[in-house]
């Protein structure tokens, strides 16, 4: 049986940890959110929900991929065997409900890097973006084709997830993540200064982003816990907890690692970026609504209409700099989604190489040429309503139960105190007994309070107004998809040898 695979450094891991973090969420969806809820307050809720949700399922899949020494599915199975089928499901739910079209999104963001040479998007930049590059159709059943600039986005960008994750850990995803990642934080730094000098930027951001109005938070009201559970499940979306990916990444290091260090640092490196980031949305957005005279509320959007709608209509406010700026905007864009994308490729061919015993080449091939295939979906003319069905059912259900079961499989069945002391054997920053309440009582609590008010928001309306076919069928389907590929890997026997733990060597190396 070959030796696993190691980080060559701490901060080669830690890189590609945040990497995998910090994605195109951050930058499009945080901001929106804070302005939605209280502004400057929603940094209470959001922090608290950090303490309580965030660093501890941190610590807890960090744990279990350090001590199994395995993927998902091989932690899961070594903990017990009757839990195979869900340590499947969680990269299987990734892979197959995220990375599929986050894909395409990224070869949207190729594309208008190429159009921000010249502002291709005309004045009109949302008629550009919904008819005339997305060639929209009226319905979600009417395909009308594939979006042929889509496509070879798309394809790009599975090809560099293969060139990447081709390579064993540490010269591929390490590598590519000592380069990425200091260069995404330079070029947002760079953003957020130019956004902030703009007319009426900073007016902006001070008004609607940092000013609090507290009322907003009051959890004893009905507006008030909307926002503790909006804040609760932003957390937990954008550390990439419940994909199985930190379990992977944490089957990586050498047995002398610190992980309660390194789960705080995770953490506390994403939620930054995505508050610093806020600035640049904010300020950008402040110095559009001010050129056109609007206000700011009706400048604002989140999601992909603020990236290909607002912000290259802010671009085209600009009184120099236009090529520059759009640029460097699309360029952060690009760098983030391909940091996450290929993290979700990791840790799905981790799980095949684990379970079969394969070749990494082979398998990360194999992956990347099916990944591009069932993109092929979201790049026709109705791939923008898949994507909103998919998105929305993976994130509100199917990440959200995979953390659920993780805090029984290890607070219950693991017992959360042998988490704690294998934690503990190495640690500068010791993780304390609250960790174990934390992990059997409280964090699955407040996950199933999620996971309850998004259906109780499914039950009250259809989902943007879309068919119950088209929910059925892109929603419920792409989960019960996911299941049913989990159940057949099950099936299958372990490699010989997979199962039992062997101690390698060079486990005994500190990581620096």
């Amino acid at each position: 049986m070959e030796q696993r695979a190691l980080w060559g450094s701490k901060i080669g891991f830690l890189l590609a940890a945040v990497g995998s973090a910090v994605g195109l969420g951050n930058i499009w969806r945080f901001g929106y959110m804070a302005y939605e809820n209280g502004g400057g307050a929603f940094l209470v809720p959001y922090s608290v929900a950090l303490v309580l949700a965030g660093i501890p399922l941190m610590v807890l899949e960090y744990a279990l991929g350090h001590m199994e020494k395995g993927s998902a599915p091989l932690a899961f199975t070594r903990v017990s065997s009757k839990w195979e089928s869900v340590g499947w499901w969680m990269p299987t739910i990734a892979f197959f409900g995220i990375n599929l079209f986050y894909a395409v999104v990224i070869g949207w963001c190729m594309n208008y890097f190429v159009f921000a040479f010249t502002q291709a998007w005309g004045a009109d930049t949302g008629a550009f973006f919904m008819h005339q590059f997305l060639q929209i159709s009226d319905d979600v059943f009417h395909f009308g084709g594939i979006r042929w600039p889509i496509l070879a986005g798309t394809l790009f960008t599975w090809l560099v997830c293969w060139a990447i994750c081709y390579r064993e850990v540490s010269h591929g995803i390490e590598k590519a993540s000592m380069i990425f990642m200091p260069l995404l934080v330079v070029l947002t730094l760079v953003l957020v200064g130019w956004s902030l000098q703009l007319p009426g930027a900073w007016e902006a951001v001070r008004a609607n982003y940092l000013t609090p109005h507290w009322d907003k938070i009051n959890p004893f009201t009905a507006g008030g816990g909307k926002v503790w559970v909006a804040a609760f499940g932003q957390i937990f979306f954008t550390l990439s907890l419940g994909f199985g990916i930190m379990i992977t990444y944490a089957s990586y290091l050498p047995k002398k690692t610190d992980i309660v260090t390194n789960a705080l640092i995770t953490s506390i490196l994403n939620c930054l970026y995505s508050f610093v980031t806020g600035f640049a949305v904010f300020g950008t957005i402040g110095f559009m609504a001010a050129q056109k005279g609007v206000p700011f509320a009706e400048a604002i959007k989140s999601g992909p209409g603020l990236a290909f709608v607002v912000y290259p209509e802010a671009i085209n406010q600009l009184p120099a700099g236009k090529t520059v700026f759009g640029l460097l905007f699309f360029l952060v864009l690009i760098m983030a989604g391909l940091s996450s994308a290929i993290s979700l490729v990791e840790a799905f061919c981790c799980a095949l190489m684990d379970k079969f015993d394969l070749p990494r080449g082979k398998t990360v091939t194999a992956v990347c040429v099916l990944g591009a295939l069932g993109s092929v979906i979201f790049t026709t003319r109705a791939g923008l309503y898949i994507l909103d069905i998919v998105d929305h059912f993976v994130n509100n259900y199917g990440l959200v139960s995979g953390g659920i079961i993780e805090c029984v499989l290890v607070g219950w069945v693991l017992k959360a105190a042998v988490a704690r002391r294998h934690v503990n054997n190495v640690a500068t920053l010791s993780l304390p007994a609250f960790w174990e309440v934390l992990i059997r009582y409280i964090t699955p609590t407040l996950l199933v309070v999620v996971l309850g008010f998004a259906l109780v928001n499914e039950f009250a309306t259809r989902y943007s107004g879309y068919s119950v076919s088209a929910l059925l069928l892109f929603g419920i389907g792409w989960l019960v998809l996911a299941l049913v590929i989990s159940l057949v890997l099950t099936r299958y026997t372990w490699a010989a040898g997979k199962l039992k733990r062997k101690h390698d060597p060079d486990d005994d190396q500190l990581l620096v």
